[in-house]
């Protein structure tokens, strides 16, 4: 694995922006909750920006907070049309999309939520015109006409809303205005792209005034679907807002938004990692000579699940497509996915005279729906269909309440406040073994652990000549003796698991959140302020689930074989199929079974910011913030227990431990909190500005959320203040490698006294703009975030070990948390004659160095570094009221991918041909979902 040093020194080497990364900018930085309308930002100019960071009104360079903003203009410039496109404009921002868009995640400095398991909250959360989204994915929607989004870094644990422990997005869509107006646009790219927007305004009598937008999206996928004959990754969606601004006086203004956002698509296909993708794969996905003579091993370099695949339909060029976009996919499966996200608010501002009154109510629904193939190849291992019953779904109320004012004179700057949030969470799910799941489960086992008997066509994938040796060896007494028949019997009954699993699984988390703050600035001197904050927040779930489940080849193999776990000859054996018979517990037994749980949490957070301006366009600052992110329950019944339990008393039925009631509690998962602090200075000076900040964020009980290509562990990850002598590290799978340790799975405890802060993030954010001219804007930014695991980890705070998939967490890099990103942007609007008209000509670029992608970092998920571009050049008429714009978006088509994770179920044999320390997932094999390609069309635009 790469050091960290040299992949900073071959990003500089390479960055096409490395002459700029002095000047270090984001565009215009900016944060509110609830700015006024006229604290939009004009990119054409150097006007002061105005901003609400900390609750009230005041100049970007007087606020000792880290914040960015991006306003309408430059989001049109870059194309951005949801949050995941602001990448290229905000470098300490990072947000991606997996396995369907409702998982979108967003980090800031390196911190994020995984969003495969809607059990976690965000550690980014996204706010729409003041009003809390459940998940950040939501924030992939389209964003309609919006007057700027806000980013603040760090945790946010004081003002209104939610709690945060990295930072927060705040989109503000445009007002209406009391000036009739309107304006429209037309899109076409390839991929037969096409987006219609427009929206219109005006006054209805002299108290009000109304705004509705409009958009619609079509566009053919980015991925192939030769055998459905059909495309994924696409575009089918449209978004309608609605508005009402009531202003009856000087000192009252009432806005209520409502709005729709409909979603068709198919989403997200997959492709296998091959290694002229990733060199670390090494043989993986060379398929071995099957079957093989009695007593040979299966080849160095070479990989019997491959094999398997192959022999079972898998078409070979698959794995080894390099970036192809033509997927795997078994006919009549579907990636098909349906989204319904809508929802009102309403916001009143109240100047009382004394004080000011703010109350911001919002009610939100979000449902989304998305089937898949989801072992990512052609053999129909795992599925879910696509179904009206299952999806996952948020019914969302908040409240907000917040009053400010000023005492003694004007030397306390006070606000309090209070924030209460119902929120009702349903998944419903129908996650199934495909038709050939038995077989290939079935050739899975036998080609790793006996592969001279190997027969893909055959029952149980024995040959008739290896299912004869197996019963006639031992002088006729058979390969495992008297149980023999019975393992054969038990091989065979899993080779017809077919079609079986979840038939309508429940899942129920009903959510109480309220908060009571308070947030003051004392103005010591005309130069020097203290800023003070504190929030106490209880937070309380209520969690049930209720199954329905047909998998009764797990209940017969446990009845059949359950017995011969004792046997320690035999366990590794029956362990397997009962393993592979259950995966997921997924099993009859469970059929009917519900179980409840319920938790709750009170934490109290916030700041203390000391804020000096020595000269006025100088402002030096030190700030220390508190963070929190609530606990909860992992949806997911893989959790409540492995499906075989071994040491002093083996099992593998629910009803040996108790039930699935008596292990509720192991769905549960702590709080995440963190301690940062910041130092930071800004420079603002007519058309040039300047700021550098300097952070580092310590995090306690952070939630991880890892796929290890069977099934989800959500754990939460501390460190300890001893050496663990390499017991997070050790493993008792391979061993041959120099880690093995057969007591793995109890070693690297800590005392629960010893236990801190397990992940941290620290490094500089450096950020300029240049305006020399009204037609001319420069802007450059620079993030350097090391953002690591402790060296020494557990796996939660009582100290206890950390789980064996994420031995390779300890001293190194966070998954998806590069350690330089660069950003830069140049927008000239230049006159074109003295007729009015002007051009257009932007360019914008992000350069990342390397990261790792999955979150057990296995080396075959690393990313190399690379930088994205966007272009648009174009012409506009007198006052803007007319444009055409030709634009490109990854202009020069950087093929990398998003997330590579382990294809679900496909690993092949364990041996020491592949082990640590190249191999921690063995001859496991890894699939990829990819980023964008290069987009280009011509835009028109028009207003009035």
């Amino acid at each position: 694995m790469k050091s960290s040093s040299l992949r900073a020194a071959r990003f500089l080497r390479t960055s096409a922006l490395g002459v700029s990364i002095a000047l270090a900018a984001v565009s215009a930085p900016a944060f509110a909750q609830d700015a006024p309308a006229d604290t939009a930002t004009d990119d054409s100019d150097n006007t002061p920006i105005i901003v609400t960071a900390q609750g009230r009104a005041q100049l970007l360079s007087d606020v000792p907070v880290a914040i960015s903003a991006v306003s309408a203009e430059t989001l049109q410039n870059s194309g951005a049309n949801d949050i995941r496109q602001l990448n290229q404009v905000a470098p300490s921002l990072f947000v991606s999309s997996t396995g369907s868009e409702a998982n979108g995640s967003a980090r800031i400095r390196g911190i994020g939520t995984v969003g495969d398991n809607p059990g976690l909250e965000s550690s980014v959360p996204v706010f729409i015109d003041g009003v809390y989204r459940s998940r950040s994915g939501i924030g992939l929607n389209e964003l309609g006409e919006i007057d700027r989004v806000e980013v603040q870094r760090g945790p946010q644990g004081t003002l209104g809303g939610r709690n945060s422990s990295a930072g927060l997005i705040s989109i503000y869509s445009k007002k209406p205005s009391f000036e009739f107006g309107g304006s429209g646009e037309i899109t076409y790219g390839n991929y037969d792209y096409w987006r219609l927007a427009g929206g219109v305004t005006g006054p209805i009598g002299d108290t009000v005034a109304f705004r509705l937008d409009g958009v619609w999206v079509k566009r053919d996928g980015f991925l192939k679907d030769t055998a459905n004959n059909t495309d994924v990754n696409n575009r089918d969606r449209y978004f309608v807002r609605g508005q009402l601004l009531f202003e009856p006086t000087d000192a009252l203004s009432i806005r209520l938004i409502a709005d729709y956002t409909y979603r068709d698509e198919r989403c997200c296909g997959a492709i296998y990692v091959d290694n002229s993708v990733n060199p670390y794969v090494g043989g993986l996905n060379t398929p071995s000579p099957l079957p093989l003579p009695p007593g040979a091993a299966i080849p160095a370099g070479t990989n019997n699940i491959v094999t398997v695949l192959r022999d079972l339909g898998q078409p070979i060029g698959a794995f080894n497509q390099g970036y192809s976009r033509n997927l795997s996919v078994t006919p009549g499966r579907s990636f098909a996915g349906e989204t319904k996200d809508y929802g009102f608010s309403g916001q009143i501002d109240y100047d009382l005279g004394s004080a000011t009154l703010t109350s911001i109510t919002g009610y939100r629904e979000y449902r989304s729906g998305q089937a898949g193939d989801l072992d990512y190849g052609s053999v129909d291992i795992l599925y879910r269909a696509p179904s009206d019953d299952a999806y996952r779904q948020f019914h969302t109320f908040t409240q907000e309440l917040r009053l400010q004012g000023e005492a003694f004179d004007g030397k306390l700057d006070w606000l309090v406040g209070g924030f209460y949030s119902n929120e009702k969470l349903t998944v419903r799910d129908n996650l199934r073994f495909g038709t050939q799941y038995g077989q290939f489960a079935a050739c899975r086992l036998v080609s790793g652990s006996f592969a001279f008997a190997y027969g893909p066509t055959s029952p149980g994938c024995l040959s008739p000549a290896g299912r004869a040796g197996l019963l006639g060896a031992n002088g006729g007494a058979g390969q495992f003796g008297a149980a023999t028949p019975l393992l054969l019997g038990a091989i065979d009954r899993l080779g017809t698991l077919s079609d079986k699993g979840s038939i309508n699984d429940r899942y129920h988390q009903n959510g109480t959140n309220w908060a009571l703050f308070t947030h003051n600035i004392f103005h010591i001197t005309d130069k020097l302020d203290f800023t003070f904050g504190v929030r106490y927040t209880h937070d309380k779930k209520k969690f049930s689930a209720s199954f329905t489940n047909d998998n009764t080849i797990c209940t017969q193999n446990q009845a059949a074989i359950g017995g011969l776990l004792a046997n320690a000859a035999l366990q590794p054996l029956v362990a397997g199929i009962l393993g592979l018979s259950c995966q997921g517990n997924s099993t009859a037994e469970l059929n009917g079974v519900s179980i409840n749980d319920q938790r709750s949490e009170d934490e109290f957070t916030g700041t203390a910011i000391l804020s000096y301006k020595p000269v006025d366009d100088l402002m030096v600052y030190a700030s220390y913030s508190r963070g929190y992110k609530a606990g909860g329950f992992n949806l997911d019944r893989s959790a409540l227990k492995p499906p075989v339990i071994t040491g002093a008393t083996p099992s593998s039925t629910f009803a040996a431990v108790g039930g699935a009631q008596a292990l509720v509690g192991n769905l549960q998962f702590d709080p995440e909190l963190v301690n940062s602090y910041e130092i930071g200075a800004k420079y603002a000076t007519g058309p040039f500005s300047v700021g550098l900040t300097l952070f580092r964020s310590d995090f306690e009980n952070f939630q991880l959320n890892t796929f290890n290509g069977t099934v989800f562990l959500v754990q939460n990850i501390n460190g300890c203040e001893d050496s663990l002598n390499g017991g997070d590290r050790d493993q008792s799978k391979f061993t041959t490698a120099p880690n093995y340790s057969a007591a793995a799975a109890t070693t690297g405890a800590c005392a629960t006294d010893k236990v801190g802060w397990g992940v941290r993030s620290e490094g500089f954010e450096l950020e300029a703009s240049l305006v020399p001219a009204p037609s001319f804007r420069m802007t450059a930014g620079l993030t350097y975030a090391k953002t690591k695991y402790r060296s020494n980890l557990v796996g939660t705070k009582s100290g206890a070990p950390l789980d064996q998939a994420l031995r390779l967490l300890p001293g190194d890099n966070m998954s998806n948390a590069p350690e330089l990103v660069a950003t830069g942007s140049v927008a000239w609007t230049p006159d074109i004659g003295s007729s009015g008209l002007t051009g257009l000509v932007y360019v914008d670029g992000r350069m990342t160095s390397d990261y790792n992608t999955g979150s057990d970092l296995f080396p075959q998920k690393e990313q190399n570094g690379y930088a994205i571009f966007n272009a648009r050049i174009g012409v506009r008429g007198p006052d803007e009221k007319w444009g055409i714009e030709f634009w490109g978006q990854n202009i020069f088509n950087k093929q990398y991918a998003q997330v590579a994770f382990n294809s679900p179920f496909q690993e092949g044999a364990t041996t020491g041909a592949f082990a640590d320390p190249q191999y921690p997932g063995g001859r496991q094999i890894y699939s990829q979902f990819l980023a964008e390609p290069r987009t280009y069309g011509v835009t028109l635009r028009g207003k009035f």
